[in-house]
């Protein structure tokens, strides 16, 4: 091994090390919602962390400039198409922000695009290791598979931010049953959002020289945790069992094939 190779793996071990230690600092965050009341700071610096967590396992994986540009294409797919829903009720159906998540540019909250990160990359992460392949048809399925493990986090969170008051629907019927309050177009353009975010994530792999070969520890466990601690939450702090049980049944159809997937490999 060359000492330029022994520096390159020193410094990837450094930020795997770092990207587990913003991952579990934010999952702390979270965690501690169950023993206070819960403040918009705590929200913020939970997302900020978690979708630090994805940056820094991306920058491992792939170099600091396909971190940069990886990260600022999804968190900009995010918020325009927040900004183009606020405005024009397409694709998510007509909505607004209270102002309660912080600053905001074009009536859209500054965290929210951070927010689409903190997930989205997680949600590709775990779709490639449930859809392998390179051919059309399997990223076709691939990218199929990430926009539905993206959107079912939506059944959890949605209810959250919206009995928080920080949104608010103008027509929040029909709904999921047992998820009252945001309309079905929610889901369907969260579907769309989320497929165009799996399309360039696809496509920035592609532009990558680097081929992670290992199970992307992190991102997985960022999307493990938002599936357990979301179900917990709503069975206790938030008190919406039926949320916790539609979400439940949603987001575990990624879930746990995900952890089946898992077991296979680490048996």
């Amino acid at each position: 091994m060359t000492l330029s190779t022994q520096k390159n793996s020193a410094a990837q071990q450094n930020l795997q090390r770092a990207a587990w230690v913003a991952c579990i600092v934010g999952v702390s965050v979270q965690a501690s919602f169950l023993f206070t009341s819960g403040t918009i700071e705590q929200t913020i610096l939970s997302v900020v962390l978690l979708a630090g967590a994805s940056f820094l396992w991306i920058w491992q994986a792939a170099g600091l400039r396909q971190a940069v540009l990886t990260s600022a294409g999804v968190m900009a797919i995010g918020y325009l198409a927040e900004a183009i829903g606020v405005a024009t009720g397409f694709p998510f159906g007509e909505y607004a922000y209270s102002g309660g998540l912080g600053y905001s540019l074009l009536s859209v909250s500054l965290i929210v695009p951070v927010a689409w990160l903190m997930l989205a990359y997680p949600a590709w992460r775990v779709a490639k290791i449930l859809v392998k392949g390179g051919s059309v048809k399997t990223r076709g399925l691939r990218i199929a598979v990430g926009a539905w493990a993206l959107t079912a986090w939506d059944v959890f969170l949605d209810p959250q931010m919206v009995d928080a008051g920080n949104w608010g629907w103008a027509n929040p019927e029909p709904s999921l049953i047992g998820v009252p309050g945001i309309p079905l177009t929610n889901y369907a353009g969260w579907l769309l959002v989320s497929a165009l975010i799996m399309l360039f994530l696809e496509y920035r792999a592609t532009t990558s020289r680097t081929v992670e070969t290992t199970i992307a520890r992190v991102p997985v466990a960022i999307y493990l945790w938002t599936y357990l601690g979301s179900i917990v939450a709503n069975l206790t702090f938030w008190d919406r069992p039926m949320v916790a049980l539609v979400g439940g049944v949603l987001m575990g159809t990624i879930a746990f094939p995900l952890c089946i997937r898992l077991y296979s490999i680490y048996r």
